[in-house]
């Protein structure tokens, strides 16, 4: 039976790559165009569909997938049969109890992951944003204290592009458009940073990559 829930769970990884990169047009990064080495990494994401962290997932190559675990809601995908076989034996995905009212419990969960060998995708935003006026929204304190108590483990900044048009918010079938997955330099806790320091630094490194910061920074020094 686990033999066959193994193979179901790698056709199953397999048919939601083929399906997110026809829909997305994203394609998995190469070892030269990414620096992809095994050490444990926490990948931070910008959130506007269910179907971020599986943006971040296909974008990477397929020998650092398997050690890579998305944190994801445990109260969202354990509502379905279909939806945890494939949080859980697709994705592997760590679950966490959202709301719990013990945020210390949800970082030493991470932290373990960590230790022992695995790669995170988290949302620091802490919620989806549906706001077309704010491109991103403030970052809870979760990521803080999981580098705080991590601090020689990298946190990668991954800017997910138009993700929020393809799966709106709501709606069931998602809409083919192309999107773009923009990887940026990893960053660590410095020795001593206090923690609204480090939040904002890890939030404009993510900012940073978003396409319209980008271009508002050029025409800004264009202009100057």
């Amino acid at each position: 039976m686990n033999f066959i829930k193994k193979q179901l769970a790698w056709l199953t990884d397999q048919a939601l790559c083929l399906l997110v990169s026809f829909l997305t047009g994203v394609r998995p990064k190469q070892a030269a165009e990414y620096r992809a080495d095994a050490r444990p990494k926490v990948y931070y994401a910008n959130h506007g569909s269910h179907g971020d962290f599986m943006m971040v997932w296909v974008s990477l190559p397929r020998r650092l997938r398997m050690n890579i675990r998305p944190v994801a809601g445990a109260d969202y995908w354990l509502t379905g049969r279909l939806k945890t076989f494939v949080i859980r034996n697709v994705f592997n995905a760590l679950l966490i109890p959202r709301n719990s009212g013990n945020p210390q419990a949800v970082t030493e969960q991470m932290s373990e992951a960590l230790q022992q060998g695995s790669s995170l995708i988290i949302f620091p935003e802490g919620t989806r944003n549906t706001d077309e006026n704010t491109v991103l929204l403030p970052f809870k304190t979760g990521i803080y204290h999981l580098a705080a108590a991590n601090p020689a483990v990298e946190f990668v900044p991954v800017w997910i592009e138009n993700i929020n048009r393809v799966l709106p918010k709501g709606k069931i079938l998602p809409v083919p458009l192309l999107c773009h997955v923009h990887f940026g330099d990893a960053l660590t806790l410095r020795e001593g940073e206090e923690k609204t320091d480090f939040l904002e630094r890890s939030r404009n490194a993510l900012l940073a990559l978003a396409p319209d910061t980008a271009s508002a920074a050029t025409a800004q020094e264009t202009s100057s």
